[in-house]
């Protein structure tokens, strides 16, 4: 039997982000200001992010460096383990070969450090004080107080209300690191207590919950806000982790032919997926597949559109694949995916046909969740359990052509603020949402009198 773990030492830390703007065959369209329909500048961000933030946004330079301040504290926990999947392969009875890196070794259990950290220091560099931001299962929100403290900033954490009552250790986690956390829609900012006069009783949405936080940084001059998914630079920031399995699996004497995670945003889905597009672009032959959830499928059925990324309206529009943002989501457990948009450099490499996408039920995701966490012992997050979905299935359909593949997938997280959702799947008492076409045509005439992007063909 061949090697189980595949590990580099700190010094194979990545110096650079790997940026795949420089590469892509389609740039993504302009972010456009709500008010003039023109695209936004440097000017127009400013008052949220700091400006070395907003220049790694619009950057076609395929590498950015990473400052030693940075990497020093990816020492923690970085480079991250690759896992050869034995147990899991023998479990499903496959030929292919399964291979998962495995991002739940961080403080915060999940991939959200790779980018809080950076984030955290550019909002010190830039001196301000303190950051407000959103999180759906808490994940993000763990990441970004970790990274506060770390950098000594305040932090408020606004969190889907349906998570905070789900993963009350989540909000713990978070306190612990000493940040501010309340249930959003909350009293706190003009947006959340229109939803709750409208929606008393709102389980809210990372819509909402954005809303709640760029009205927060927006009105204090000590403030930035930060995002955890969607945004170029997030993306960027995350690819340490494609970049540190591209070398495992050359320790391993293996190259993917299929590239798995889940997409909620698409934070950790590009974080593995880039630097091996970056090898697809180039002429390898590479599948790449993005796993979402049935209850919000928006790159599977949402159209590609101009649309907020916030319920309120008070981000710039966006073009991506969309519910419309005034979408909200089924309570189901993944809330990291409950978002009713996706990043646009993801949405655009859909659309170029670099990417496809399949959405699951979330008793069946459960299902695999625990399959894997019976033969490979770790217990998945939610949302990653749908990257192992993708990979069960995947390799099922694989055994059925007679074909040997060889696949790698990112778990993102482990599921140890999620025993809540097993409880509920081991009982039976799991509910699959079946999402209406009425649901998202109601959905999605919020934004009939946006601007439309520019058809385009490669």
């Amino acid at each position: 039997m061949t090697e189980t773990k595949f590990t580099l030492p700190e010094s194979a830390i990545p110096e650079r982000w790997y940026n795949i703007q420089a590469d892509m065959p389609n740039a993504p369209q302009p972010v456009l200001h709500p008010g003039t329909g023109q695209p936004v500048g440097p000017d127009d961000l400013a008052p949220l992010f700091p400006m070395e933030l907003i220049l790694q946004e619009v950057s076609q330079d395929a590498e950015i460096p990473i400052p030693e301040p940075i990497r020093d504290i990816y020492r923690l926990w970085r480079p991250t383990p690759v896992y050869r999947a034995h147990r899991l392969e023998a479990e499903l009875g496959t030929g292919s070969h399964i291979y998962y890196k495995y991002e739940g070794v961080s403080p915060a259990g999940s991939h959200k450090p790779n980018t809080a950290v950076a984030q955290a220091y550019y909002v010190k560099q830039d001196g301000r004080a303190r950051i407000s931001t959103e999180t759906g299962a808490g994940q993000w929100g763990s990441a970004l107080a970790l990274a506060s403290c770390l950098f000594g900033l305040a932090c408020k954490v606004y969190m889907v209300k349906i998570s905070y009552e789900q993963k009350p250790y989540r909000r713990s986690m978070m306190e612990t690191w000493g940040a501010e956390v309340v249930p959003s829609p909350s009293e706190d900012t003009q947006a959340g207590r229109s939803i709750r006069a409208e929606h008393p009783d709102s389980p809210g949405s990372l819509g909402i919950a954005i809303s709640e936080a760029v009205e927060d940084a927006a009105s204090r001059e000590d403030t930035a806000y930060s995002l955890g998914s969607v945004l170029n630079h997030v993306l960027t920031h995350q690819t340490v982790i494609g970049q540190e399995a591209l070398a495992q699996m050359e320790q391993a004497g293996e190259f993917p032919d299929l590239v798995v995670g889940c997409v909620g945003g698409g934070s950790n889905f590009a974080g593995l997926s880039f630097p091996f597009l970056r090898e697809k672009i180039a002429g390898k032959e590479i599948e790449v597949l993005a796993c979402e959830p049935a209850a919000c499928p928006t790159l599977t059925r949402g159209p590609f559109a101009y649309d907020f990324g916030d319920t309120g309206q008070l981000t710039p529009l966006v073009p991506m694949h969309t519910l419309g943002h005034d979408f909200v989501p089924a309570p189901i457990h993944a809330g990291g995916l409950r978002y009713h948009g996706m990043a646009p450099l993801v949405s655009q490499l859909v659309l170029d046909g670099l990417i496809r996408a399949e959405a699951y039920t979330q008793s069946d995701v459960f299902a695999s969740a625990v399959r894997f966490a019976r033969s490979e012992g770790i217990i998945p997050a939610p949302e990653a359990a749908h990257a192992v979905h993708g990979v069960v299935q995947a390799a099922a359909a694989a055994d059925e052509a007679g074909e040997q593949r060889t696949i790698l997938f990112n778990l993102s997280g482990h599921g140890h603020f999620d025993l809540g959702a097993y409880d509920a799947y081991l009982a039976g008492k799991l509910e699959d949402v079946a999402l209406a076409d009425e649901e998202i045509e109601r959905a999605l005439e919020a934004i009939e009198a946006l601007p439309k992007p520019t058809a385009r063909v490669s």
